[in-house]
C-alpha cells in the first residue's frame, strides 16, 4: 500500500513537472512600469503569439525565450506622437534609431500623409524625392500603411490623414477657398481615410497650402472625422508672434468639432515670444477644465527642423514650389524677400527672424550632390563661402537645390522645454524619420531629435534633471498617448494587450547624438518586443520586421 502510494506521488510529481504552463516568452525579475504611472512592481510577464497573457510570479512556468531582466525597467513599447518615417521606413523597414530609443509605434500625418493621392500628386511626389527613391504603388492612405506592413517593419505603423493633402487633392496648391462642392469631396476624402484606419485629421498650418486654408474649412473636415472618433492634430498656424491666435484657433477647432484637439510640439518660438509659454499653459488648462479635450505633445530639444522656405512669404508658394522657384528668378522678387525675410512678420511665421541670425540656420538636407557639400554647415558660413548675403545665399541655394532644403532653426528656451515636459498631459514625438547611420542615409544629416528624442527624457529630463518620475515618463512615452490617439490594447502593459515592451536601464539610458554628430545611437535599451517578437536583442537588432497597421477607431474591414 505504501508503495501503491509512492508510486502514486511520483507520478503526479512527474506528471506536475512534465505540463508545466509554458509560454513563447517570459521576461523575468523585471520592474514592471505598466504605463499607468503608478508605483513600479517586481514581476514576471508571459507571452503567447503576439499577446501579453500573464503578469505576476512565473517561476512554475517556462518559456521557448527567457529573459532574465533583473536590475531593468519593463515598459510597454513607446509611442512616436509625429514621426516622419514615412520614406525612411521604405528605404529601410528596420526603424534602428527609434527601435533603439524602445519606441515601437510611428503615428504619421503631419499636416501631408501618404495618401489620398490623384495622378499629379503621384507625378510630383515621384519628382520631387531625393535620397530616398521608390515607386508609389498606392493610392489611398490605408493602401499605404498596408504597404508597409507587407513590406515589413520593425515597429507598428499609424497616421493621421493630412488636411494638406486633402487640400492639394481637390482643390491643388493655389490660395483659394474651395466651392461647396469640393468641400463635399474633401470630406468624403476624410471619411474615407476615417473608415480605412486614420486616426484622424492633422495639419500643418504655417506652411502652403495649409495656411490658405480657413478655421471653417478645418472644422468641417474635423466633424466627419469626429464621426469616427477621430481626432484632431495640428502644427498651429503660429508658434511665434501669434502664438496666442493660433491655441484659440485649436480650442475652437476642437470645440466645434467635438473631437481630441492635440498641438504638435509645443513651443514658443522665438526670443520675442519665450515669454508666452505660462500663458499657453494655463490656456490649455483652462480649456481642459472646461471640458474641451486638448492637449499637447513635444520635442526635447531647443531646435526645430523644417524647409528653408519656411524664411520666406507663404505667398511666394501660391500655386506650389514650382511658383516659388520661378519667383525666386525674379529681381524684384528677390527684392522684396530679402526686406521681408528680415521683417518681425505680423501675418506669417518668419522662422528666419525668429532664429535671430543666420548662424543659428544649419542646413542638413540637400537633393542636389553638388551642395551636399554644406551639409551640416550654417547659412552664415555658405554665405561667407559664396559671397553673398545670407538671404540671398538662401535664395540661390533653393533654387539651385530645386527643393526645400531641410533646415534645423534654433528658436527654443531651455527653461520653456523643462516647464513642458513636467506638464501632465505633454507626450512627446521626434518630428523625424527613423535612420541607421548607413547607407542612403548618410548623404544628409537629420535632426538628433531622430536617434535621441526619447531617451532623452528618461535619461536628461528625469534621471539628471529629476523634473518627472520614471514611472510618470513612461505614463507619457505610452499609456498617455495611446489614450490620446484612441488606440486600444497597446501603451500598456496588461493581460490582454498586444505584446509591445521595451526593457532599458534606467541608470544607463541616454542620447549620445548632437547637432554636429547626430547618427548616433541612443544606449541602455536592452531589448524590444513587437507584436511579441523579439526585434532587439541585448542591445541589437534582430532584423525581424512584426510590425503592424495600428488602424483608428473608424476602421471598417472591406
Amino acid at each position: 500500500m505504501k508503495f501503491v502510494t509512492l508510486s502514486i506521488f511520483s507520478f503526479i510529481l512527474l506528471f506536475s513537472c512534465n505540463n508545466k504552463e509554458e509560454y513563447d516568452t517570459i521576461i523575468r525579475n523585471g520592474m514592471i512600469y505598466d504605463g499607468n504611472g503608478g508605483n513600479p512592481f517586481k514581476a514576471d510577464i508571459g507571452i503567447n503569439a503576439d499577446i501579453i497573457r500573464t503578469i505576476g510570479n512565473l517561476s512554475a512556468s517556462v518559456g521557448k525565450n527567457e529573459i532574465d531582466a533583473s536590475g531593468l525597467a519593463v515598459a510597454p513599447g513607446f509611442i512616436n506622437m509625429l514621426s516622419w518615417a514615412n520614406e525612411t521606413l521604405i528605404e529601410d523597414g528596420r526603424s534602428e534609431s527609434d527601435i533603439r530609443q524602445g519606441v515601437t509605434l510611428e503615428v504619421m500625418g503631419e499636416g501631408e500623409s501618404m495618401g489620398p493621392l490623384n495622378r499629379t500628386m503621384k507625378a510630383n511626389m515621384q519628382i520631387s524625392q531625393g535620397d530616398i527613391k521608390y515607386k508609389i504603388d498606392w493610392n489611398t492612405l490605408g493602401e499605404y500603411l498596408t504597404y508597409m506592413e507587407k513590406k515589413g517593419v520593425s515597429c507598428n505603423v499609424a497616421s493621421f490623414v493630412g488636411a494638406t493633402t486633402i487640400r492639394s487633392n481637390i482643390i491643388g496648391e493655389d490660395n483659394k477657398a474651395p466651392t461647396a462642392i469640393q468641400l463635399d469631396s474633401m470630406k468624403m476624402l476624410v471619411r474615407q481615410a476615417m473608415e480605412e484606419g486614420a486616426l484622424g485629421v492633422g495639419t500643418s498650418l504655417i506652411y502652403p497650402p495649409a495656411f490658405f486654408a480657413k478655421t471653417e474649412e478645418l472644422i468641417a473636415l474635423c466633424k466627419e472625422a469626429s464621426k469616427y472618433g477621430g481626432g484632431y492634430i495640428s502644427h498651429m498656424r503660429s508658434e511665434g508672434n501669434n502664438l496666442y491666435q493660433a491655441v484659440e484657433e485649436l480650442i475652437r477647432i476642437a470645440k466645434e468639432a467635438k473631437v481630441h484637439g492635440e498641438i504638435y510640439h509645443l513651443k514658443a518660438a522665438g526670443k520675442d515670444n519665450w515669454g508666452k509659454m505660462d500663458s499657453v499653459i494655463n490656456r490649455i488648462e483652462r480649456a481642459r477644465k472646461e471640458g474641451i479635450d486638448i492637449a499637447a505633445n513635444m520635442y526635447t530639444y531647443t531646435a526645430g527642423g523644417t524647409g528653408l522656405t519656411a524664411s520666406m512669404p507663404p505667398a511666394l508658394q501660391d500655386g506650389g514650389f514650382g511658383k516659388l522657384r520661378e519667383r525666386l528668378q525674379d529681381s524684384a522678387i528677390r527684392r522684396q524677400t530679402i526686406k521681408d525675410m528680415k521683417s518681425n512678420a505680423a501675418t506669417w511665421e518668419n522662422l528666419y527672424y525668429g532664429a535671430g541670425s543666420a548662424d543659428k540656420l544649419i542646413l542638413v538636407g540637400f537633393t542636389k550632390d553638388s551642395l551636399k557639400k554644406f551639409t551640416g554647415k550654417t547659412l552664415a558660413e555658405v554665405a561667407v563661402i559664396r559671397g553673398k548675403s545670407p538671404e540671398e545665399t538662401a535664395m540661390d541655394l533653393i533654387v539651385q537645390d530645386s527643393s526645400r532644403i531641410g533646415t534645423i532653426y534654433f528658436l527654443m528656451d531651455e527653461k520653456n522645454l523643462k516647464k513642458q515636459v513636467a506638464v501632465p498631459w505633454v507626450s512627446f514625438g521626434s518630428d523625424e524619420g527613423s535612420y541607421s547611420p548607413a547607407g542612403v542615409f548618410l548623404k544628409s544629416n537629420p535632426h538628433p531629435r531622430a536617434y535621441g528624442n526619447f531617451a532623452r527624457v528618461l535619461g536628461k529630463y528625469c534621471r539628471e534633471e529629476k523634473l518627472i518620475t520614471l514611472q510618470d515618463a513612461v505614463r507619457k512615452l505610452s499609456k498617455l498617448a495611446a489614450d490620446k490617439l484612441h488606440i486600444k490594447k497597446r501603451g500598456e502593459l496588461q493581460a490582454g494587450n498586444y505584446a509591445d515592451i521595451v526593457i532599458f536601464d534606467p541608470a544607463k539610458i541616454a542620447d549620445n547624438a548632437t547637432f554636429e554628430k547626430p547618427q548616433q545611437f541612443a544606449t541602455g535599451v536592452v531589448d524590444v518586443f513587437v507584436n511579441g517578437t523579439q526585434v532587439l536583442k541585448d542591445g541589437n537588432h534582430t532584423g525581424a520586421k512584426p510590425g503592424r497597421f495600428v488602424k483608428g477607431p473608424g476602421w471598417k474591414e472591406r
